[in-house]
């Protein structure tokens, strides 16, 4: 039996109307859009001890301190915003009134989209939270991205999703797919993204952070969850900004064993043709999820932990991985491009183009459109192929782009593509790291 899915106004009536629930409400950039909903909600002094908007950046420096970076709409502004807010509850309130509160501290960062629809809409949220009365406290923060195309809608995106936040972190903590599933209450599809979900304190002390963020992407909330060496998750646009990204596909239990061999050539050869220092680069392992969510509407928790753990180990040899559901690498390539960076590279086998190129896996009439359509999403920015040989029959025959299979129709643009570097043979490997391919 499903749970039920309160509006709103309901969810801020019910929180007003519980006593023990006391806090603060500090909202910059996009105006007091949460704190708005809990007082039109009405019993709001059952609930809001301060609701504030620093809006100014000297007004905000001066009460949680300047950024190194800059940048306002951050996680660290955020994570200042409940830290100070939440110490300032505790500091000021005392006595019998305040014995029995649960205090928390709601707070957002957030930019909307500018007249000139020129920048990107997104935003931190987070919520500081006592579970029990003088208990330590519990932290929930999110990053969101808004995707409506009108001001107004996503103001009214922002209040409803801090809503379901508060909700979910009183009364779905110990749930935790719940409480993820709750952040998009009532609220339009496609109106919002949530790429990072990050939980600190007792109520979370089991929760595995990979779990929570890859479903996230399991639920169609995100299209990717990035993990640092530490095993950490990262926000995908803090961590790739204006890199320069080397990435090898890999499919979820795909039954051969990514070449790493040929895939760390891969990388050599991307460095000098992009002249990639090493603080540029990032090399990314992606280990691809549509395979299973094709086949399943929900995954289990069975493929949600084999995943978790297939990050943790691929972590622990050292690398950045990226778990997507990208089927086709021109989507890959569309999502990076967001994030400015300097160059993308993408490995993949020389299989993986023989049968883009081959006319016969699609339909006659369709072949063309596809194809083009491919093409254009992969190759409209700096987005090389790297492409890695295999052995095929019985004389172990290396398959190059040389000597690919490719059909007559779209032979003359696979031609132009190798010839002007767009599709690129891995070069300097050493053949015994060439693989038999695998049916």
């Amino acid at each position: 039996m499903g749970r039920e899915i309160y509006e709103t106004k309901r969810k801020a009536l019910k929180i007003n109307l519980t006593p023990e629930f006391y806090g603060t409400f500090a909202e910059i950039g996009a105006g007091q859009e949460v704190a708005r909903n809990f007082f039109e909600a009405g019993a709001a002094s059952g609930t809001i001890a301060k609701t504030m908007s620093a809006y100014d950046m000297t007004f905000s420096d001066a009460i949680y301190g300047a950024e190194e970076s800059g940048r306002y709409v951050s996680r660290t502004r955020l994570t200042k915003m409940i830290c100070r807010e939440f110490a300032l509850l505790e500091e000021r309130l005392h006595g019998d009134k305040y014995d029995k509160r649960l205090f928390f501290a709601f707070a957002n960062t957030v930019t909307t989209l500018n007249f000139s629809k020129t920048n990107d809409p997104h935003g931190w949220i987070g919520i500081r939270f006592q579970h029990e009365v003088d208990s330590p406290p519990n932290d929930v923060i999110i990053h969101i991205r808004l995707l409506d195309s009108d001001n107004t809608l996503q103001q009214k995106v922002l209040g409803i999703i801090g809503v379901n936040l508060v909700f979910a972190a009183y009364y779905y903590r110990e749930d935790i797919q719940t409480l993820i599933e709750s952040l998009v209450d009532n609220l339009p599809t496609g109106s919002v993204e949530i790429d990072l979900v990050k939980v600190a304190g007792p109520v979370f002390e089991k929760v595995n952070e990979r779990l929570i963020n890859l479903y996230l992407i399991a639920k169609g909330f995100s299209k990717a969850a990035i993990f640092r060496v530490d095993g950490k998750a990262a926000q995908v646009k803090d961590f790739l900004y204006k890199k320069d990204i080397m990435i090898l596909r890999t499919k979820y239990r795909q039954k051969s064993l990514p070449n790493f061999d040929l895939f760390n050539s891969a990388v050599e050869q991307f460095k000098k043709n992009t002249n990639a220092t090493d603080e540029s680069l990032v090399v990314i392992i992606e280990v691809l999820m549509s395979n299973v969510l094709d086949e399943e509407v929900n995954l289990s928790d069975e493929d949600l932990e084999y995943f978790a753990k297939r990050a943790e180990e691929l972590c622990a040899t050292g690398n950045t991985i990226l778990l997507s559901n990208f089927t086709r690498s021109n989507y890959l390539a569309e999502f990076l491009n967001q994030f400015k960076p300097k160059n993308i590279g993408i490995a993949t086998n020389i299989s993986n183009l023989k049968n883009i190129f081959n006319s016969d896996n699609y339909q006659k009439e369709n072949y063309t459109n596809e194809l083009l359509s491919y093409i254009s999403g992969l190759f409209s920015k700096n987005v090389k192929l790297y492409a890695y040989p295999y052995l095929q029959g019985k004389d172990h025959a290396i398959i190059t782009t040389e000597n690919m299979p490719v059909s007559a129709d779209a032979k003359p643009l696979f031609d132009f593509l190798t010839m002007n570097k767009y599709i690129i043979d891995v070069e300097g490997f050493d053949t015994k790291d060439v693989k038999t391919l695998k049916s």
